[in-house]
């Protein structure tokens, strides 16, 4: 394995710590799904609990879903190592990858331990809330804009190596 390939390989354990690490904490400090405590005027800590995907995406289905996301994001986190591998010598790419399978896995550990995915940032305006999240779902959407990021550069990159050809 090459240093470069540890170094993002690291990415996704750090990302996968962190996650883990603050989800063990609202576990430990709330006793049951609802209980939280205001932050700032916008933002709570509030234990929830989702059995879906994002935006509770298929959340109210029997329980099939926890093993198609499951296998789903071992499916994507597979093929995103395999990118890895193949840009591992660049920054953006392999960071993007990189955030977004540390969130997956993060994510389908709560599957396989709880059944469902521990949330707990809670953001809100004028009383609308914004559906809690996690460390593991900020990582895939910071990962999949870095990935759209490093696809504009690259495309822009090749239009402009084209027109000077």
């Amino acid at each position: 394995m090459s240093r470069r390939f540890g170094l993002w390989l690291g990415v996704i354990l750090l990302v996968m710590a962190l996650d883990q690490l603050t989800k063990l904490w609202a576990l430990q400090t709330f006793a049951f799904e609802g209980d939280g405590f205001p932050v700032t005027s916008f933002f709570n800590l509030v234990l929830r609990y989702n059995p879906g995907a994002a935006f509770s995406f298929l959340a109210d289905h029997s329980g099939w879903q926890r093993w198609f996301f499951t296998a789903l994001a071992f499916g994507v986190s597979a093929w995103l190592l395999t990118m890895i591998h193949r840009h591992q010598n660049e920054r953006l790419q392999p960071l993007a990858f990189s955030l977004v399978v540390g969130g997956a896995i993060g994510n389908v550990i709560d599957r396989i331990a709880y059944g469902k995915v521990v949330d707990f940032l809670d953001f809100h305006v004028a009383g609308h809330h914004w559906p809690a999240f996690n460390i593991a779902d900020s990582a895939i959407c910071v990962g999949v804009a870095l990935m759209l990021i490093a696809q504009f550069r690259e495309s822009r990159d090749n239009s402009h190596k084209q027109v000077s050809s």
